[in-house]
């Protein structure tokens, strides 16, 4: 299994999530890893305080039908955390956190130096003074500090301030350390040494389990982390391109090594029960086949269909698109008619780069009385249906008029759609896989531009 651990706002806690796809992973297991995560508090790395301010987000695994019980992913989900936050402090990527106050410290005009001063002392901030209506020789001081540098501020106050000061503070939750060096050093924790506490991951191989070091899981890992499906295949932070492929190699080894002891188990349990089994394919076997195939007469010959003549035709679900696209969508969010704008510049980069004929088809089926528009971008034909008509309803006849004559192509996610329009001679892409192929085209521009 992988955990996504992700850094959260400040005082939202430990949120869990699941992004693993149920063909993987069953419902219940993830529902059991969720329940894992959500039973204790997980101690941190740097001096064993508890974990906060985080996102956990089940990414990937997967059960074996034989060896696997539930136990087993109490103790996976305990080290695969341990196991991550290993990672992030190994990348610099955690930070301890004190609790902090918020303050108020009414006194008299000429001590506000001394306070200011006192509070930077302190490691704090603070606002603007400002001047009590009631009195114009008293002034306001707000602002923040570290609960530790406060102790015992009240009595410095009243001192300096001869009994005139008042101040207050409140919890604010927790922020940043101010002595981080400081507080590692005198917590003296070492995490190897925390064996309650285990990094190290368990990995099962024929039946039995051995222990991997938590810096060598991300090379031996039998599944993937699923961060290609989120994040687009880019490759992990401070991971290059080779040793992510290399991983990818060594992990695909494993696994089909895995499924070939596997079924050699299986194969074991399978003779026990019902017997040795007979392999067919001997020297009797093959003086029938071969006395079968003198009576058989050869398959007639299929000319090949001829090729599609014309340019290539493009056919591209709009909103499909603008939503499967991570950086469209978040862009849609703010303004729907920019997204739209965006993924037409995209379309005309890339039909000019690839020779073809791109129609980008938007849904207007619910504008009432609206009739079908067609207007030419640049290169690109830009389709708003009419009303009661849907993009997929436009884009099937387009493909079965298109598809006899020409090579085309669909760019859509919708699964009934991209069945039909196989039906009808075209060619289907994902909006994902699309998404992929325009990110190399650019790529390639960028390099004929640069030379």
């Amino acid at each position: 299994m992988h955990l996504l651990l992700e850094p959260a706002p400040r005082g939202s806690g430990v949120q869990l999530a699941a992004d693993c796809p149920p063909d993987t992973l069953a419902e219940n297991w993830q529902r059991l890893i969720l329940t894992h995560l959500a039973e204790r508090t997980h101690p941190g790395v740097l001096i064993g305080a508890p974990l906060t301010d985080v996102r956990i987000t089940l990414a990937a695994g997967r059960a074996h039908q034989k060896h696997t019980e539930g136990g087993d992913f109490r103790q996976a989900t305990y080290r695969a955390v341990r196991q991550g936050l290993r990672m992030a402090a190994a990348g610099d990527g955690m930070q301890l956190l004190e609790p902090w106050y918020d303050f108020t410290l009414e006194l008299p005009a000429d001590a506000l130096g001394r306070a200011m001063a006192d509070v930077q002392r302190m490691c704090g901030s603070f606002h603007a003074p400002e001047t009590l209506p009631e009195s114009e020789s008293t002034v306001r001081l707000t602002g923040r500090l570290p609960v530790a540098t406060a102790r015992g501020y009240a009595r410095e106050v009243a001192a300096y301030t001869h009994g005139l000061g008042r101040w207050a503070v409140l919890p604010a939750g927790y922020d940043a350390c101010h002595n981080t060096d400081e507080v590692l050093a005198a917590a003296g924790y070492d995490p190897d040494a925390d064996t309650d506490n285990p990094a190290d991951s368990v990995f099962c191989s024929h039946g039995a389990g051995y222990l991997v070091k938590w810096d060598e899981v991300p090379a031996r890992a039998h599944v993937s982390s699923g961060l290609e499906r989120r994040l687009g295949a880019a490759p992990a932070a401070g991971q290059t391109q080779e040793e992510d492929e290399a991983n990818a190699r060594r992990r695909r080894a494993s696994a089909y090594c895995g499924t070939l002891e596997q079924d050699k188990e299986l194969l074991a349990i399978f003779e026990r029960t019902y017997g040795k089994i007979k392999r067919r394919g001997g020297v009797d076997d093959a003086k029938k086949a071969a006395r079968a195939a003198l009576h058989t007469a050869p398959a007639a010959s299929v000319p090949a269909a001829p090729v599609p003549a014309g340019p290539d035709y493009l056919l591209v679900d709009g909103y499909n698109v603008i939503f499967a696209w991570d950086a469209l969508r978040r862009l849609a969010d703010g303004s729907l008619d920019a997204a739209r704008r965006r993924l037409m510049d995209i379309l005309c980069n890339y039909a000019g780069y690839k020779r073809c004929v791109p129609i980008l088809v938007f849904d207007a089926y619910k504008v009432r009385g609206g009739a079908r528009e067609v207007e030419k971008y640049h290169n690109l034909y830009v389709v708003y249906t009419r009303e009661a008509e849907t993009a997929d309803m436009y884009i099937e006849r387009a493909t079965h008029e298109l598809a006899r004559e020409h090579r085309t192509r669909v760019v859509s996610s919708d699964g009934a759609e991209q069945i039909i329009v196989m039906g009808h001679g075209a060619l289907r892409v994902s909006a994902r896989a699309f998404e992929e192929e325009v990110n190399a085209v650019e790529k390639e521009i960028r390099e004929f531009l640069e030379e």
